[in-house]
C-alpha cells in the first residue's frame, strides 16, 4: 500500500486534491479489502474528480495484484489488534470485584455467600460436561469453606436449556443457597434432556410453591440473568461450557478439581489464579 500510494503521489496526473487525501484512501481501502474479503475499490470523496478515481482505483488493484500478500499482513495486524482489544475487554470485566460477573443478585449463589474466594461457573442444564463436573465443584466447595460460587445460567444448547434455566431462576426466589444446590444437583442427575418438565418436577419434590414458581418462570425477570450471563459470557469470549472464572483467570472446558484447587488456593493468597 505504501508504494502505490507513493506511485500516485509522483503522478501529476493526480492532483493535489488527490494527494492530500491518498493516505486517507488507501488506509480505507486496505481495510475494506480486509474486512470484505472482496475486491478493493475505494469509497467516493467529493475530493477526486471522476478521473482521478479511476487512476486511483487502476493504482492501488495493480499493487495488490502484484503484492497480494499485503492484504494478509494486513489482516495478520487487524487480528492482533482484535485480540488485544478483547483481552483488555476481558481484563476489565474480570477484574472488578464489585462488578456485575461476581453479582448474585440475579443469579444462584452456593458455598459460602460471604465467602473471600469466588467462583463463577458458567453452564447449561443439558451440557454433559458441566453434569460431570457437578462433582468437582461440590469437592471444591467441601475443601474451600471460604469459597463463594456463583452459577450462571448459559442456555446455549437448546430450547429445553432455557426453558429449564428459566424454571431455576424462578426457583431461586424460594430456596437458599443449600436448597437450591440441592435443586441444582438433582437437575444436573436428570438423564436425558432437560426441559421444563423436568425443573418443574425438581423443585416440586423440594417442595416449592408450584404455583408461585410457574408465574415467576413465565414472568419477564426469568430471563434477566440468562440475558446478563450471556452478555458477560461474550465479553469474556466464553462459547461453551462449562466455564469458570476463578483468581481473575476464564478457564474453558471441564477442567476438573485438579486444576481448579490451586487457583482457588492462589485466589485465597494472593487474589489471582496465578501468584
Amino acid at each position: 500500500m505504501k508504494r502505490a500510494c507513493t506511485e500516485l503521489s509522483n503522478r501529476p496526473a493526480a492532483g493535489r486534491a488527490a494527494r492530500r487525501a491518498l493516505g486517507y484512501t488507501c488506509g480505507l481501502v486496505l481495510a475494506a479489502a480486509v474486512a470484505a474479503g472482496a475486491a478493493v475499490v475505494p469509497a467516493a470523496t467529493e475530493s477526486f474528480t471522476p478521473a482521478q478515481k479511476t487512476e486511483i482505483e487502476a493504482i492501488i488493484k495493480a499493487y495488490l495484484l502484484r503484492e497480494p500478500e499485503v492484504l494478509r499482513e494486513a489482516a495478520s495486524v487487524l487480528d492482533e489488534r482484535a485480540k488485544v482489544a478483547e483481552a483488555k475487554a476481558r481484563e476489565k470485566v474480570v477484574a472488578d470485584p464489585a462488578g456485575t460477573l461476581y453479582d448474585g443478585a440475579s443469579q444462584a449463589v452456593i458455598g459460602n455467600p460471604v465467602g473471600k474466594v469466588t467462583l463463577v461457573e458458567f453452564f447449561d442444564y443439558n451440557c454433559g460436561y458441566c453434569k460431570r463436573a457437578v462433582g468437582d465443584l461440590a469437592r471444591l466447595m467441601k475443601d474451600n469453606p471460604d469459597l463463594r460460587v456463583v452459577l450462571r445460567d448459559l442456555p446455549i444448547l437448546s430450547e429445553n436449556s432455557e426453558a429449564a434455566a428459566r424454571v431455576a431462576n424462578a426457583v431461586r426466589l424460594q430456596l437458599d443457597g443449600p436448597k437450591f444446590w440441592e435443586f441444582h444437583q438433582k437437575l444436573m442427575a436428570t438423564r436425558g434432556q432437560v426441559g421444563k418438565a423436568e425443573a418443574l418436577a425438581a423443585a416440586k419434590a423440594l417442595g416449592v410453591d408450584m404455583d408461585k414458581l410457574g408465574k415467576d418462570a413465565e414472568a419477564a425477570a426469568a430471563m434477566v440473568g440468562i440475558d446478563e450471563s450471556e452478555r458477560l459470557a461474550k465479553s469474556l469470549g466464553i462459547n461453551g461450557t462449562p466455564a469458570y472464572v476463578v483468581g481473575q483467570e476464564v478457564v474453558i472446558g471441564a477442567v476438573g478439581y485438579g486444576e481448579l484447587q490451586p487457583k482457588v488456593e492462589s485466589t485465597r493468597k494472593c487474589g489471582k489464579a496465578v501468584c
